[in-house]
């Protein structure tokens, strides 16, 4: 929908004194895109902060009473389309994303502006545990906050993240509605790999370096080398830093020379002489070269000679007549 916003707030304002009108564009923005505070504009006009604010106020007021005068068409159109993004969008949406969406990032200022015109839209401030967000009914908030409970009790269970499918079908809320609901919350949020968590949650929100390179191992799924690990996070990864943070913490194993995979993924911390102790120890039977061979590869990447230099070590293997190798202290 081709809506000239632009124009709109330019007409509103255009029979307002030039001091109402001067208050109302810097207050908003809506001429350079950034929005003065009430201080500055007072300093400006040698009068008080509160002077400035009830200049802004007295202008809105007059502006709305126009409004329902007048009956504009473009301006109602404008309000009917905000409208209606909210109504698709379960009745609220988080302000940042709002303003920016139904614009297309090109005229945010002025539907901020709008949005304080008309009584169909109620502004609920920041809290500690809520983003600034516009609804069109204070039913959606209280949906909105069930909605954001329930969700919070789902992950905070499962403890893992899921995408917005399986969080649709858990809760049994539509897509596009619980995505606006979850987006004002501060306690959940979407991760790079676009799958919803707990804020905290270093997957969803990895703040320290060892979290950020668990979170590259997740999405690359395989072993890597440290310097790979180091490209992969990017900016601010140092090499060294990323090394030493995998040689620290357990959820990390080396399983070549450089290359680490994860502990969840079923690999073992340890030498290629205990990984193999381990395989035979855990085996009922004598194992052949190539049966060892094929299980180390199963948890190391290394070369064939390593491993048989290790089976080579006589005081921890012993080869049986028929070649095949066991724990000397079987």
């Amino acid at each position: 929908m081709s809506i000239n916003y632009q124009k709109i707030c330019a007409g509103l304002l255009k029979d307002f004194s030039q001091r109402t009108k001067d208050v109302i564009v810097r207050r908003f923005g809506l001429e350079v895109g950034t929005k003065e505070t009430l201080e500055s504009i007072g300093a400006d006009y040698g009068v008080t902060r509160e002077r400035i604010r009830q200049i802004e106020s007295d202008g809105i007021v007059d502006i709305k009473a126009r409004i329902k005068k007048e009956k504009d068409s473009s301006v109602y159109q404008a309000f009917g389309y905000i409208k209606e993004y909210l109504t698709n969008s379960g009745g609220l949406k988080k302000e940042e994303i709002l303003l920016d969406q139904s614009s297309e990032g090109k005229f945010t200022h002025q539907i901020a502006f709008l949005l304080n015109l008309s009584d169909d839209f109620k502004r609920f401030s920041e809290t500690e545990n809520t983003y600034s967000f516009w609804t069109i009914s204070s039913d959606s908030w209280a949906s909105a906050k069930n909605a954001i409970e329930s969700a919070y009790k789902m992950f905070t269970n499962k403890k893992q993240s899921l995408s917005l499918k399986e969080c649709s079908d858990i809760l049994n809320i539509k897509p596009e509605i619980l995505l606006s609901y979850i987006e004002i919350s501060k306690k959940i949020s979407q991760g790079s790999d676009g799958r919803f968590g707990l804020e905290d949650w270093p997957e969803i929100n990895p703040r320290v370096m060892k979290d950020k390179a668990f979170l590259v191992f997740q999405k690359q799924n395989r072993p890597l080398h440290f310097s790979q690990v180091a490209e992969l996070i990017g900016t601010n990864a140092l090499v060294q830093t990323v090394h030493n943070e995998l040689i620290r913490d357990q959820r990390f194993v080396l399983v070549g020379r450089g290359i680490y995979a994860l502990a969840d993924w079923g690999y073992k911390p340890g030498t290629v002489k205990e990984v193999i102790s381990d395989i035979l120890a855990q085996s009922s039977n004598p194992l052949s070269k190539d049966e060892i061979l094929k299980k180390v590869s199963e948890q190391r990447i290394v070369k064939t000679n390593t491993v048989l230099l290790n089976l080579s070590n006589k005081q921890r293997f012993l080869r049986n007549s028929q070649g095949k190798y066991l724990l000397r202290d079987a």
